[in-house]
């Protein structure tokens, strides 16, 4: 049995078709008039101009952007346009082939289905695309460093996944929308189904945002030598999504989950104004002591170091007067951080044989004991009785 059309689905399909009047010639009206009358040629006559639009929109939008592209050395604006051509054509190729649909005389439930099946192919076909732009677009993004820093070759993948998440939720709320399903229980589920994964993976959750703001922040990098309030000093040897690497200095690899690292206090010694780091040698002196002549003492021991740096130049502060000596501190700058330890023992060394040879006596605590008195020893007859 054959479903017929109503007088509504009629007149809508007359005024579709009667609007092509407009724009024919006087001439064509009676052959326009012809084709109404045989649905299966209209058909072919609207698929057939709807490929040709198409094809030279297409080709009109191509080659309009590449003329504008020829300014720029980049190659992302002609790969988007390769990415656009065919959501494009598809896009008007559609928008005939559905004006073409109802003039074959369908019944109302196929014709319908038909026009939402175009439509879901459109939506799928435009979010895919939207796929391959996204990940073009952080691509070259994140090559532009000094512009973006939040944007790098390892926040890529968060940001493709949270743009891909956002994508798919829009397409599949149009999807739902053209097949007349309400979208509100199926947000409902999602967000009941979003809380639940939260909580299973609280952990990892919160270490992949840590991580993301640390690279967004960039309290440190890869190089850095940093020291942690727990206790771990050493090298940045990689800051991921998840963790951070540290490379102490007894060659071991330590890895800090982002949670931990990003509630703790971080001081990095590579950062500030330059990578040059400070290096203190507490230094005390006997009572007595010539201090200037001490202050020259230290001074000349680490200009004559090879690796401390001549700028800034190294300098001797007199600190306190302490209980059994003159505290003086040598103050002097090396290149790295890394290099602390090994010449704070060369300086200690060197302060060492300077203040011998130049016979200043270096204190060190001694105690005197004075008896007033030894105890009574008693008397052998007292201790018989």
């Amino acid at each position: 049995m054959q479903d017929k059309s109503t007088p509504t689905q009629d007149q809508d399909m007359t005024v579709i078709l009667n609007g092509f009047d407009q724009y024919l010639p006087d001439s064509w009206s009676p052959y326009w008039d012809y084709i109404q009358q045989i649905p299966l040629l209209g058909f072919v006559l609207i698929v057939a101009l709807g490929y040709v639009v198409a094809k030279v929109a297409v080709f009109i939008f191509s080659k309009s952007f590449n003329q504008l592209t020829k300014l720029s050395k980049n190659e992302v604006d002609d790969q988007l346009i390769e990415i656009l051509k065919r959501p494009i054509f598809l896009t008007l190729f559609f928008i005939f082939l559905g004006i073409a649909i109802k003039t074959v005389g369908l019944s109302s439930g196929l014709e319908r289905g038909l026009i939402r099946f175009l439509a879901s192919v459109l939506v799928l076909v435009w979010m895919f695309r939207g796929f391959k732009i996204l990940t073009l677009l952080l691509n070259t993004v994140s090559k532009l460093t000094h512009k973006y820093e939040i944007i790098q070759p390892k926040t890529i993948p968060l940001f493709d996944l949270i743009g891909k998440l956002l994508l798919i939720g829009l397409g599949s709320y149009i999807l739902l929308m053209l097949w007349g399903v309400d979208p509100t229980a199926w947000l409902a589920s999602a967000g009941v189904i979003g809380i639940a994964v939260g909580f299973a993976a609280k952990d990892t959750l919160a270490n992949l945002f840590s991580g993301f703001f640390i690279i967004a922040d960039t309290p440190y990098k890869v190089g850095d030598y940093v020291n942690l309030d727990t206790g771990e000093r050493g090298m940045v040897t990689q800051v991921g999504m998840r963790s951070t690497r540290l490379l102490t200095r007894d060659d071991i690899e330590i890895t800090i989950p982002n949670n931990i690292i990003g509630n703790t206090k971080v001081v990095n010694e590579s950062g500030g104004r330059w990578e040059k780091s400070r290096v203190r040698i507490p230094v005390g002196v006997a009572y007595g002591a010539d201090v200037r002549r001490v202050c020259e003492v230290l001074k000349k021991c680490a200009e004559t170091h090879r690796e401390v740096l001549d700028d800034p130049a190294p300098r001797v502060r007199m600190r306190a007067f302490g209980a059994s000596s003159l505290d003086f501190e040598l103050l002097c700058w090396i290149a790295q951080p890394v290099l602390r330890g090994r010449l704070r023992h060369e300086l200690f060394m060197d302060v060492y044989e300077a203040l011998n040879a130049a016979k200043i006596e270096i204190p060190f605590s001694q105690h005197d004991l004075y008896i007033k008195e030894f105890p009574r020893q008693p008397h052998p007859s007292e201790s018989e009785q």
